[in-house]
């Protein structure tokens, strides 16, 4: 067996190695140990770590490890060999962690009622802080293997952050009534909590948690389409008011009964929906009223100022003489000139006369608008 003189480790290229078991395990006092910077040497003996070296040139004797004097004999001069293994240790900090649940959390939001498929994603940054624990606690785990990259721990630990996360996203919904769409202003605050319950589990193997954040919880797009069509029909039914809203509503579950029974008896439809007796006469009554509206409201039109022909709204063109016809003006907001509602710019000083819709909100503003109505969102452009 070849006795080793020197014991040093170079590194990998892209530095994502977290422990590098050197191959020789045959040393003699006298042999000198380098330890690289960031690097942490450690000897081990039957399973337990014996001592640690930080970054710096050894030579190696009974006085820089001790316990080794108790358990080999050191006659002729202390060159008698003894085995040992020596761990590299990466000490830096690994920043750029990525993390994310890969299962939707299933919610329903406090405030709309819906159900939603909530998602979160972030990064940590991890270091060694407890060789010795570390170490005894991976040793079984490597097996035969030379070395161990970080991806081999991040795999382990992604099962706890995952269960932490939905654990904790889930009690600040439901618990404490936060809508998703109001939680990304406490994305600080969950990030902090996350890391004090997930420090513990890291500290157990030796690992300190340096930083942890959760930098988006959201939901598919499908899931906000629904949010958006309640939003819209709360938006009518703030302007039609109580009685009409409600005529609307009825002719939307008349109509759905007609199309799920084949336009059966749409009175039984109101007593399937656990109405009552009286109530399918009732929508009846309402289905009939609200179809009487739509019969009886006129067509909007539009007069060519040529011919006087009556033309349908948003007609271009004159249908009698061929004219254009005038389309709506709106007043911009800037130099309060009247200007065609389909332009873009105002002709008279260029400003724009596009909406503009809110990123946090999604709420249509005014041309002009700093800040949104809905949810006071500094708005750009």
């Amino acid at each position: 067996m070849a006795i080793i003189d020197v014991i040093k480790f170079n590194g990998i290229r892209n530095r994502d190695w977290l422990v590098y078991r050197y191959p020789g395990d045959s040393f003699v006092f006298g042999t000198q140990l380098i330890v690289g910077e960031g690097q942490i040497a450690v000897f081990a003996q039957g399973g337990k770590a014996l001592d640690y070296f930080s970054p710096g040139t050894y030579t190696l004797s009974t006085q820089n490890i001790p316990i080794l004097k108790s358990l080999i004999n050191i006659p002729f001069g202390g060159k008698t060999p003894f085995s040992a293994e020596v761990f590299f240790i990466n000490n830096t900090a690994k920043l750029d962690i990525l993390w994310g649940t890969t299962d939707p959390i299933s919610l329903i939001d406090p405030k709309y009622a819906v159900r939603l498929r909530v998602r979160a994603f972030g990064q940590f940054a991890i270091k060694i802080s407890d060789y010795r624990v570390f170490l005894t606690e991976l040793i079984g785990a490597l097996g035969d293997s030379q070395i161990v990259k970080y991806d081999l721990v991040i795999k382990y630990f992604k099962g706890i952050i995952v269960t932490k996360i939905k654990t904790i996203i889930s009690d600040i919904i439901i618990n404490q009534k936060i809508s998703v769409l109001e939680i990304t202003p406490r994305l600080e605050e969950i990030s902090e909590i996350a890391k004090n319950r997930i420090f513990m589990e890291f500290e157990r193997f030796g690992i300190e948690v340096v930083n942890f954040y959760i930098s988006s919880i959201n939901f598919p797009e499908e899931d906000f389409n629904t949010i958006n069509t309640i939003l819209e029909e709360k938006a009518a039914f703030d302007i039609i008011g109580d009685n009409r809203y409600n005529v609307k509503r009825s002719f939307d579950v008349m109509q759905s009964a007609a199309d799920n029974e084949g336009g059966g008896n749409l009175a039984t439809a109101g007593i399937g929906l656990g109405l009552g007796a009286g109530a399918g006469i009732a929508v009846g009554n309402n289905f009939a009223t609200a179809a009487s509206s739509v019969i009886n409201t006129p067509a909007k039109t539009v007069t060519c100022q040529k011919c006087g022909t009556e033309n349908s709204e948003g007609a271009k063109f004159c249908s009698g003489c061929g004219n254009k016809v005038a389309t709506a003006k709106i007043e911009c907001y800037s130099c309060k000139a009247l200007v065609d509602d389909n332009m873009k710019f105002c002709p008279n000083c260029g400003s724009s006369m596009l909406k503009k819709t809110c990123t946090n909100c999604h709420t249509e503003n005014l041309p002009g608008t700093k800040f949104c109505s809905e949810c006071g969102t500094k708005l750009e452009g």
